[in-house]
């Protein structure tokens, strides 16, 4: 079998013909960013999130939960979370014919320098530089600007109520983590999960379903005590190989480096055990889904290129043929911006507690802010204030008023006068905090394109979609050799008790068995099911792979276990012809 060049215009041809995915609103000429996923493309869709679920949440059930959360969000809760100041990205208009344009993809594609993260004045500056034209006219551009990605509507009939559709299924389990927190019985560590439809108002989505304005994600935040960082699972995967585009390498214009976890962790590229471990399960899950691990990595953001809640980010990139390697999924470090923020703008105690095993005296440090003169100073964003500052760690507020006279909170700069610090003794029960998180998030729609691009090969003429046998759609055919003699009947037959497996099956007996065979090669299905008089003399089928095209024969009793092995368990195909 061999791979051929760039094969994205070849994989959209085969998409729309047999039923994976084709622009949304086709009959109207579609619209850029929305795609429809057809009936072996939802399946297939179906299928990667449901190993996702197995990989991360089944594994873990003891400590990472699913739940589900609205799509449409109040507008405070993304004013907390920062997403309607900071959720932006840079935007830059044409003056002649008025179209607008990513400006920092426009500027990576002409000037081919990477510019994620700067300010829109030094994108400016690079565009007049490299004398930057509109790529449809020609005409001149205009300084680049920030566009906020936030869908925007309202909640019932008033102006006022305004709402946002969620960019990110993340806020929903912040949100939800007292509830769930209580519900779980008040343990860490702890994961909330979830699965659903997130809209982006991307700028000039290209790229087919890698940019897309309406996608599934899959994403969880797990929730730890900082004081006790460690993974009890990180030692099952110490030795297991992940690759990374380090931020040294990355200045340096390297190339990603093969690290073992253990390794990674020892020499500080990943500053969290959790954040590794499950690095190594999403190369372990995109392994799964038949990317190698030669054609994976993990990207280091750098500071100006993370979102404005990471403290360290890694975005897993898979190597395609058109666009040299596109993300998969995110790995962050969010600290406790997230709660902090949601505390502060809900007034509610978002802290774990952990009970000590007997109450003990402690001497502890209290931050007691001047509630009159900070309302005076700071008017309407006086009472967040207030609450930011009395959710900060005394001890830390009177380190940072010592080193620099203020302290800073909610990007505000509040000064030693407005704040008193108390040095008393008191008994406590337990420790008080805000957890910290990390969280995986993967986009389900890129996973879909990643596996179908790396399982499309060619074998002769035909073209074979090598799709992992446990996720492929349609998991087997049912073919009779002939239309006539009884042997259609007996096909019947098989191809309905594989329905109540249940089992994704397609009976096709139009044509020659050889144009079945290539029908089913390009679809992906892994293996088919041959009745012919053979059939009707010794109650045997015919298997035939669709990789190698090898072929066996089973007796019809044991077919059905045959086929499920072969899928779900994984039993080499030549075992079969034991059963």
């Amino acid at each position: 079998m061999s791979k051929v060049g760039d094969i994205y215009e070849k994989l959209v041809d085969l998409g729309k013909r047999r039923g994976f995915f084709w622009p949304s609103y086709e009959i109207y000429g579609g619209v850029a960013g929305f795609i429809d996923l057809g009936p072996l493309g939802a399946i297939l869709k179906r299928k990667i999130m449901e190993k996702w679920r197995k990989f991360f949440i089944l594994r873990h059930q003891d400590i990472i939960v699913e739940i589900e959360t609205p799509v449409i969000n109040p507008s405070i809760v993304f004013e907390a979370s920062g997403h309607v100041e900071h959720f932006t990205d840079p935007i830059v208009e044409c003056t002649v014919c008025g179209r607008m344009f990513r400006a920092d993809h426009l500027i990576e594609e002409k000037a081919k320098v990477k510019v994620e993260g700067l300010p829109p004045a030094e994108m400016s500056k690079i565009i007049v530089e490299n004398d930057i034209k509109c790529p449809i006219c020609s005409g001149k551009l205009g300084d680049v600007k920030l566009f906020n990605l936030l869908f925007k509507t309202t909640i019932g009939p008033y102006r006022g109520n305004v709402g946002y559709i969620r960019p990110e299924a993340a806020q929903g389990m912040f949100v939800s983590f007292k509830r769930v927190y209580e519900t779980m019985r008040s343990k860490l560590p702890l994961g909330i999960a979830q699965i659903g439809r997130v809209a982006r108002n991307e700028i000039s989505p290209r790229q087919g379903m890698i940019r897309l304005r309406e996608f599934t994600i899959m994403e969880f935040e797990f929730f730890f005590n900082p004081e006790k960082p460690g993974c009890p699972y990180v030692s099952e995967v110490a030795d297991k190989k992940i690759r990374i585009l380090t931020g040294e390498e990355k200045i340096k214009g390297g190339k990603p480096i093969e690290f073992t976890i253990q390794e990674a962790l020892q020499e500080g590229v990943i500053v969290n055990e959790w954040l590794a471990y499950f690095m190594s399960l999403a190369t372990e899950l995109v392994s799964e889904l038949g990317i190698p691990l030669e054609k994976q990595y993990f990207d280091e953001k750098l500071p100006h290129e993370r979102a404005h809640y990471a403290t360290q980010t890694f975005d897993q990139m898979v190597e395609v043929s058109r666009w040299g390697a596109v993300e998969v999924s995110g790995h962050a470090y969010r600290g406790t911006y997230d709660l902090h923020r949601h505390a502060v703008y809900s007034g509610q105690d978002l802290r774990a507690f952990e009970p000590y095993p007997n109450p003990k005296k402690v001497k502890v440090v209290e931050v007691v802010p001047d509630r009159e003169r900070i309302k005076e100073v700071f008017g309407d964003k006086a009472e967040y204030i207030i609450r930011a500052i009395m959710l900060q760690k005394g001890e830390e507020v009177l380190k940072e008023l010592r080193e620099k006279g203020f302290i800073e909170v909610l990007e505000t700069k509040v000064d030693k006068d407005l704040i008193k610090i108390v040095e008393l003794e008191k008994t406590v029960s337990g420790n008080r905090f805000i957890p910290h998180v990390v969280e995986p998030s993967f986009g389900a729609e890129r996973l879909v394109y990643v596996t179908l691009e790396h399982s499309y090969s060619v074998k002769g003429d035909r073209v074979v979609m090598r799709i992992p046998r446990d996720i492929a759609p349609i998991s087997v055919a049912v073919f009779p050799l002939v239309s006539r003699d009884g042997i259609p009947e007996k096909a019947r037959e098989i191809y309905e008790s594989l329905k109540k497996v249940p089992l994704y099956v397609i009976y096709d007996e139009s044509g020659s068995i050889g144009r079945r065979y290539a029908r089913a090669d390009e679809i992906g299905v892994p293996i088919a099911i041959t009745v012919d008089y053979q059939t009707l003399k010794d109650n045997t089928v015919t298997l035939r792979n669709r990789d190698t095209w090898e072929q066996v024969r089973v007796h019809v009793d044991k077919v059905t276990k045959a086929v499920v092995d072969y899928i779900e368990k994984r039993v080499e195909f030549n075992e079969l012809a034991s059963y």
